[in-house]
């Protein structure tokens, strides 16, 4: 019982925390999204190894290199999840500094969807009835809001899909959270350095305040946290109640994005969040339905 509320303790952070960050990302506004990512890579490697150090777990690391390296097909989807990742982490910081954090947490709604969806088609799980049908609801969601919109919410499929495929490669490889990570975001580090040493031959006015590369430098400890307090939290709580959670950092993210940028939400974002919502609600109950059923047979 104490296990389960320590799990319940660290998966509330997590996504806690995930939903507040766009209020980070706010205090760098005046740098380029592709500044503030590279200087994310960076600082979360860093804070990464220093973890690994305390962990006492180098030996472990160092280990699975040699076994990637051994092993190409793990390497290659190791070096995928860093490019996911990566352009993930890249569309949020953009969305939430152009003022897009409605969309973007629209994209959040969407991703466990996306997730069951990845399941069945590449894994070849089993999708139940009302599954299906809420399946059908989050596409007539997105339908909505492309033709009230005149346009495709690009940046909402593109956080879903993204970071669902990146679920799909870290569930198809065998490798530890922490460790993971580490990997990810070494493969991802020479190139924002590159990325931060053209950008200083390039322009005259590169030059921070202290609070500025601070922050920059936080960018570590804000990423990492919340995916370690993830990974404790699965560890104790059950999927179905991780699942419910989950819809904390959207929700936050998007009464922040409403309530304090004072982003439009319009009768747009009303048909389709609501469409999504009703989804969301209906693979909730069915998902939780269905393995009450088959748990009862199998007793």
């Amino acid at each position: 019982m104490e296990n389960k509320k320590l799990g319940m303790i660290y998966a509330l952070l997590a996504y806690v925390l995930w939903g507040i960050l766009p209020l980070y990302w706010k205090l760098l506004q005046q740098i380029g999204a592709e500044e503030i990512l590279s200087y994310r890579i960076i600082a979360s490697f860093l804070f990464m190894i220093a973890l690994l150090l305390i962990q006492k777990s180098w030996p472990t690391f160092l280990h699975t290199c040699r076994l990637l390296w051994q092993e190409k097909k793990q390497a290659l989807a190791l070096i995928i999840a860093s490019f996911l990742i990566s352009t993930n982490w890249f569309i949020y910081i953009w969305a939430v500094n152009h003022d897009h954090m409605v969309e973007a947490s629209l994209g959040y709604y969407m991703n466990p969807l996306l997730n069951v969806l990845l399941g069945v088609v590449v894994l070849k799980e089993r999708l139940y009835k009302w599954q299906v049908v809420s399946f059908i609801l989050a596409a007539l969601g997105v339908v909505v809001m492309t033709i009230e919109y005149g346009k495709i919410p690009w940046v909402a499929l593109s956080l879903a899909c993204s970071f669902s495929l990146y679920s799909l490669v870290k569930k198809i490889i065998s490798v530890h959270a922490t460790i993971g990570l580490t990997v990810e975001t070494m493969l991802a580090t020479p190139l924002a350095f590159m990325f931060i040493i053209h950008s200083f031959g390039q322009s005259h006015d590169v030059s921070f305040s202290f609070a500025t590369m601070l922050l920059l430098m936080g960018a570590g400890p804000a990423t990492a946290l919340p995916l370690l307090y993830f990974a404790k939290g699965a560890q104790h709580i059950s999927l179905t109640l991780l699942g419910f959670l989950q819809y904390i950092s959207p929700t936050l993210s998007l009464l922040l994005g409403v309530f304090l940028f004072h982003e439009p939400f319009t009768n747009a974002h009303i048909y389709a969040f609501s469409c999504i919502w009703t989804a969301l609600i209906l693979f909730s109950i069915s998902s939780t339905w269905e393995k009450r059923r088959e748990k009862s047979l199998n007793m």
